[in-house]
Order: C-alpha cells, then structure tokens, then sequence
C-alpha cells in the first residue's frame, strides 16, 4: 500500500468522476481508493505481451503516472498478443506508440517513456521515482536485475511470465516478503528453457496474465484485498486450470536476507549465462570461429556433397514449419540420444536450430563431450531463409 502524501488537485474532476464511477460506487474503493491511483507511480518494463494489458489496465484505471521502458520495434510477430499495435505500427517504436495508444484510453493520466534497454547501469535512476515495478520482461537476466534493483530501493514488484500454455504472476516486496530469488535461486541453464520467441505462447494467455498483474498493482495502491505475496499463482491455459504454490523467505538469500552478499547490481548476463550468446555474431566471433559456420559456407560445403552429419537440435513440430533436411534430436534430448551421434569423435558434425541458440548450445555441450570437430550453423534456419533459400520458411 501506497502512503497517502497528500491529494493531488485536492480532488476528482467532474469528467475524472464520470470516468471512474464504477469504481467510486464500489464500498473498498470509492472516493479514496480513486485518489490513491491517482497519485501513483508505476513503472512497467516491457512493453510487450503482459505489458500491454498491464498498461491499457493501469491507464484506465486511473493510474497518475504510468513509465513504458522499452527499446523494441514492433514486429508483425507481434501482433498476435500485443494489442497495443496494430498492423500499421510494423517498424515502430514501442514506447512511441504505446504512449500514444495509452493516452487515447485516458488522457488524464502522465506517460513517460524510456526508449532504452534496462541494464544494471540505468536500472537504479529509472526505477527510483517509481512506486511499483511492473515486470513484463520475457527473459531472465532481467527478471533478476528487476528482483535485485527493487531490493537495493526498497520497491515492490509485481512479476508475471508467460510460455506456450502456461502462466505465472507473484508479488513480491523486499520490506515485507521474500524476493524473486527466493523462489528462484538460480536461473536455468542456457537452452533449458526455451524463450516465447523459440517456444510460442496462446496469444490471450499474456491478456490473461498481464491483467492478474495489474489487478495486482491495484489492489497494492489502495491497500486493499490479499496480494500474491509468497503464492505463485500457475495457470495452465490448455487445461484452464489455476494452481498455487506458497514459498517463503530465504534467510540465506544473497539479495534480500539481513546480510546479502548483492549490494550493487551484477553483470546478469554473464549470470544467467547468456552473455556469450547474445555476443554471437558474424561481427564478433573470435572466441568460437573454430566452432561456428556461416550459412553461406555450409552450403558451398553440401553442394560439394562432402562427409558431414547434419543435426537439428529443434522440437519435432518445427521441423514440419521448415527443414534444410539432417537427423532430428531435440537439444533436450541430446544428453540421452548422444549414442546416434557417429562414433568418430573426429567426424564433422554442423548442428542447426531455428536462429543459432539452442544449437550453439549444443556445439558446446558435444565439444565438451570429446567431439573435436563441430559447428554450429550460425543463425539457422532464420538466416538460410534470409540468405540461401526463401522458400525454407521462416517463422
């Protein structure tokens, strides 16, 4: 809950009370509860998926100042969730066109923008004249800037995240509960879990979640009602079905125990192990040239009919969207199916996915098993339909 510090304009406008009345008649909210959004801060960081109704949510609602921290352009794989778009918005700014569809749902509420990436050197001067974070990022490095930023100012924050069929939303507030990390101590593996971009999500599921998160952020202005703090709610859409589960704090925990090891905001990339691959492109590839292939030199090498073996490391449904051909096993399944491999550890091996990640994954995963002579296609099926082939699909 919000400490009241004063009425801002001392009242509700005529056209604010006209507005609003359907919250006014109700007897937790009325009058006051309408004030208390009036005067809040709340920052949303993403303006995507669950940002989207989180934001559409919070600006009819009557929040007074709403922040959009985004850096993105909006894409026409976008706009199957992302109602804030239309098919016209295709290459424009997010924050641009957020702030402006924002403000068309009310144009009494103050919208500031940040067209930029969230990162630990920017993070602590966005958030700091916020009251409430709400995080509708899709990965996790900044899932965990976002935990321990709002732990070092003392903000709470309300976290959703979503994936194929599946949901979750929690609160958590540093002066009062356990933290993201908490419940999650430590991130996955690389690949282990796949992003919305390789793995999908329903596109309602994001409306579903987005507006649990800002029913969340409502409730906590106006002090009303139980918060999902310590619960994690799960929705499974497939099934529509909602179950919890309660966590508690961690007296150990490095962010938010009486003596945390995290008292300044750490390199998360680098933490959460993506940094590496988020560095690997044609550009920057000193580090692993021995290890990666372009699509062009890949298929100069199978015009010329030469001895490799030719591994996609997709699900199996994605091979019936696109394939440039190869045997099929899953980069979750690798561990177990490695005997498929040839058994000359020396033979050469290109291994491919839909963009370059999973497989540049595995590449390392099979260096490390004693393979000497893998590659891995560098932007997959992505670049060979850019490059090579458009008529191999691109999705």
């Amino acid at each position: 809950m919000i400490k009241s510090t004063g009425i801002i304009n001392g009242e509700l406008t005529q056209g604010e009370i006209e507005r609003y009345s359907r919250h006014l008649v109700i007897p937790e909210f009325g009058m006051e509860g309408q004030l208390k959004l009036k005067q809040a801060r709340v920052l949303i960081i993403g303006a995507g998926g669950l940002g989207s109704p989180i934001g559409m949510y919070l600006a009819a609602a009557g929040i007074g100042k709403i922040g959009i921290v985004d850096f993105d352009t909006i894409s026409y794989s976008n706009l199957q969730r992302q109602l804030l778009y239309s098919t016209n918005d295709v290459g424009h700014p997010k924050t641009e066109l957020a702030k402006q569809r924002l403000l068309e749902i009310n144009p009494n509420v103050e919208i500031v923008t940040y067209d930029t990436r969230l990162t630990k050197d920017n993070a602590l001067e966005i958030l700091k004249d916020y009251d409430l974070i709400a995080d509708g990022t899709d990965n996790y490095a900044t899932r965990y800037l976002v935990n321990d930023a709002c732990i070092l100012l003392g903000k709470p924050f309300v976290y959703g995240s979503i994936l194929r069929f599946d949901g979750q939303v929690s609160f958590f507030d540093p002066k009062t509960g356990p933290c993201y990390r908490c419940l999650y101590p430590e991130p996955p593996s690389p690949g282990e879990v796949p992003s919305c971009e390789e793995g999908g999500v329903l596109g309602v599921l994001p409306g579903i979640i987005g507006s649990i998160q800002a029913n969340e952020a409502i409730k906590y202005v106006i002090g009303k009602g139980e918060l999902l703090q310590g619960r994690l709610l799960m929705l499974d859409a497939l099934e529509m079905s909602f179950r919890e589960l309660k966590y508690s704090k961690d007296p150990n925990c490095p962010a938010c125990s009486e003596d945390p090891l995290i008292t300044a905001l750490l390199d998360y990339e680098l933490f959460c192990g993506t940094k590496q691959n988020n560095n690997l492109n044609e550009k920057n590839m000193s580090d692993f040239s021995e290890w990666e292939i372009s699509v062009e030199e890949y298929k100069e090498k199978s015009d010329k009919d030469s001895k490799h073996f030719l591994l996609d490391v997709r699900e199996e449904f994605e091979t019936k969207i696109a394939s440039i051909g190869g045997h099929l096993i899953p980069l979750s399944e690798l561990r177990d199916r490695i005997i498929e491999l040839p058994e000359d550890k020396n033979a050469e091996i290109i291994v491919y996915c839909r963009t370059g990640n999973r497989s540049h994954h595995a590449t390392m995963y099979l260096k490390e098993q004693g393979f000497t002579n893998v590659k891995n296609l560098l932007g997959g099926i992505h670049a060979w339909h850019d490059r090579i082939d458009p008529e191999v699909k691109k999705y």
